[in-house]
């Protein structure tokens, strides 16, 4: 039915319903934590020292709870897929909710193309040999045909278990996230019972004629990348079972967030306890080569990579699914072309929307490794912006929409949104401005910033007959459920 009560002539899909408490919380905390940790944490150590790392993920992660408050009363209120397209657009319109919405998305295809390389990577360190058949010189690094293989099979794994439903989805991120977690506490218990703290010496990297400063920013200003993952549960919100309370996802927000924040301090301290931290930071894997290095023995080496592939398992399987639900509801709204916002007619997902996603995700293992970096700081750069879009849309409901339901209202005014978007604002404007120790780099970080762009302006121009057919009222309704 229409807002005037007459007979609709589209039919809103429907996403089927079934996640709960339990599933929320590892999707958003298994995102969070990932395998970025294994293969960046020597990249926070060479630039901060573990002293500058620690504060960064510590400063960081106090900008992404402000980040995180917002979405904690803005998705019990509008508890949709894609809720950040619906926040946009019920605060500024069509366009910019296209522009919050499919920044967000290319933030979440950032991601799981960066587990797509990073899955070849981990496993020619378990597996030694797994580097065969080379097939061409890429950036600087060789791409071998066994990564590309093993980054395609592994990328079509994820994709059937979301073409199936998110109730299987969020069982097997439950199942993956305990293993992690249960793995990771071993090593991080061992590296501060036999580690010293002499270890952490220097504690700060302090570079000529900048000091402290450069390094500490060029780790925070990535933060974005390291902590998205807390936005999967308003992806979800839609397909919630009836027992989950539009108040609980507040919390479940608030506290996978502050758990993330206390896990990459953690393993930073742990890691760099073991050994002089120094020593490590130019090897491949720095976490495992670390434990490896202080304990002469590689079953340590070997945990700390088997929780890096539950890790990159768990974040995979959380941004794929949140990056088909923010594309399924632009196609929904004919923000994007149509057939991305249907379902499936049996298991009731995003199919069309989880198969772009795929898709996607696929070109990445042909990068080659030397990927990882620009699909870091790109995905950075647009998750930035997506936030920025989210804690500006807050602030504009409350002014506009002051008496529409609010589950949880966050205290304190607008200060907690206004510092959400001035920590987002300083992020952007740390990768743009030329000279910035944290500038994004030509060509490979703006190559891949541009082709994303233009995938979106081209799906923008596909959709604009569809976007036009139908009235304001009609993508009220579409995209707000209202």
């Amino acid at each position: 039915m229409n807002n005037n009560g007459s007979v609709s002539a589209i039919a809103r899909p429907e996403l089927k319903r079934g996640l709960h408490r339990l599933g929320f919380f590892a999707l958003a905390f298994g995102s969070m934590i990932g395998v970025g940790w294994v293969t960046s944490i020597g990249s926070w150590l060479s630039q901060a020292g573990p002293g500058g790392a620690m504060l960064a993920f510590l400063v960081g992660g106090a900008v992404m709870l402000c980040i995180g408050l917002c979405y904690a009363e803005l998705t019990p209120m509008l508890p949709v897929a894609g809720g950040e397209v619906a926040y946009a657009y019920k605060a500024f319109g069509s366009f910019k909710a296209f522009l919050v919405g499919w920044a967000l998305a290319l933030g979440y295809v950032s991601i799981s193309g960066f587990e797509a390389v990073s899955i070849g990577r981990v496993l020619s360190f378990l597996i030694p040999g797994i580097d065969r058949w080379p097939l061409y010189e890429f950036d600087g690094s060789t791409v071998f045909a066994s990564h590309v293989l093993l980054g395609l099979l592994c990328t079509a794994g994820i994709t059937w278990v979301n073409w199936i439903g998110a109730r299987s989805a969020a069982r097997l991120q439950i199942w993956l996230t305990v293993a992690f977690v249960g793995v990771t506490l071993a090593f991080v218990v061992v590296g501060l019972a036999k580690g010293t703290a002499e270890n952490l010496q220097p504690l700060f990297v302090a570079k000529p004629g900048v000091g402290v400063w450069a390094g500490l920013l060029a780790v925070v200003v990535t933060i974005p990348f390291w902590f998205v993952g807390f936005d999967t549960i308003p992806q979800g919100a839609e397909e919630a079972s009836v027992d989950v309370a539009p108040r609980a996802f507040a919390w479940l927000i608030i506290g996978s967030i502050l758990s993330a924040t206390a896990f990459y301090v953690l393993v930073i301290l742990s890691v760099s306890m073991v050994g002089p931290w120094a020593s490590i930071v130019g090897a491949d894997l720095p976490a495992a080569r670390a434990f490896e290095h202080a304990f002469s023995t590689p079953w340590l080496r070997d945990l700390v990579l088997v929780a890096a592939l539950l890790g990159l398992f768990t974040s995979w399987n959380g941004f794929f699914l949140a990056g088909s639900r923010v594309v399924f509801a632009l196609g929904r709204g004919r923000l994007i072309p149509a057939s991305l916002g249907a379902t499936h007619p049996r298991h009731g997902t995003p199919h069309r929307a989880v198969l772009l996603v795929g898709g996607l995700t696929m070109l990445a293992p042909l990068l080659g490794r030397n990927a990882l970096l620009p699909l870091v700081n790109a995905g950075s750069f647009f998750i930035a912006s997506a936030f920025l879009g989210v804690s500006l849309s807050l602030i504009r409901l409350r002014r506009d929409f002051p008496d529409l339901p609010r589950p949880y209202r966050l205290a304190g005014g607008n200060v907690v949104p206004v510092l959400a978007v001035a920590g987002s604002l300083s992020m952007l404007a740390a990768m743009v401005i030329p000279g910035s120790p944290a500038a994004l780099t030509w060509p490979q970080d703006v190559s891949v910033l541009l082709l994303m762009v233009a995938l979106g302006g081209g799906l923008w121009l596909a959709a604009t007959k569809a976007r036009h057919s139908i009235s304001e009222r009609e993508r009220d309704r579409l995209i707000l459920d209202q």
